[in-house]
């Protein structure tokens, strides 16, 4: 299996709109991070989608090591 690549060690905030699906950049190697470009298709790794519940911002992760994928649950710290 392929290792995500940690697009960097801090999370991104993005402002999302409620209802709204956004694709999560899993492997670290999207030139729109935090967002999929297709770029994975050269990995095992896929993207996973996430539904915006309520309009505001978002903190998804920028290492790609959470275990709350694809939001920021602090992991970075430790890297």
């Amino acid at each position: 299996m392929t290792e995500p690549i940690i697009a960097q060690k801090g999370p991104y905030a993005t402002e999302v709109e409620e209802g709204k699906r956004y694709v999560w950049c899993a492997c670290g190697r999207s030139q729109t991070q935090p967002l999929c470009d297709g770029t994975h298709k050269t990995t095992d790794l896929r993207p996973v989608v996430y539904t915006a519940d309520k309009a505001g911002k978002v903190y998804f992760c920028g290492c790609k090591q959470t275990s709350n994928k694809p939001l920021c649950d602090g992991t970075h710290n430790s890297l």
